[in-house]
């Protein structure tokens, strides 16, 4: 059985947004109890990660060691249409995930103690972000 759910997210702006729970439950909610869950963002400037949970202080790191890999207002962008956050954004989607699968074991998400799925904003605008999730045993 394959299962699909959409799930939106809001973000504020740059920045990393756990949906740990958000995926347990709609695992929770379906008959799968030993399969694959697949989840795609169908955007070019975020992106999808699974990292620690425990402490904010590793998202600060991340977030500071990736815009200093790449910066803005870099004179070799020419894709600037929407600001100078544009082409960093796209670089960054690339550099980590667009996609991530995850096991399901006895219904739950086989995910390591302080391990949290994470939408990674690299736009400094709010932004309505979509994720299909597909479930499949």
């Amino acid at each position: 059985m394959t299962k699909h759910h959409k799930i939106s997210l809001s973000t504020a702006g740059q920045g990393l947004y756990e949906f740990t729970a958000k995926i347990q439950s709609l695992v929770g909610q379906e008959t799968v109890k030993n399969g694959l869950c697949h989840l795609f963002i169908q955007h070019t400037s975020c992106s999808l990660i699974i990292q620690e949970n425990a402490d904010p202080s590793a998202k600060a790191d991340l977030e500071a060691w990736m815009n200093r890999l790449v910066p803005e207002n870099d004179p070799l962008y020419t894709h600037t249409f929407e600001g100078a956050g544009d082409m960093p954004a796209h670089i960054k989607s690339i550099v980590t995930a667009t996609h991530l699968s995850i096991p399901v074991i006895e219904g739950q998400l086989a995910l390591g103690t302080w391990q949290g799925v994470y939408l990674w904003e690299h736009r400094h605008a709010a932004h309505h972000r979509k994720i299909i999730m597909t479930l499949s045993d």
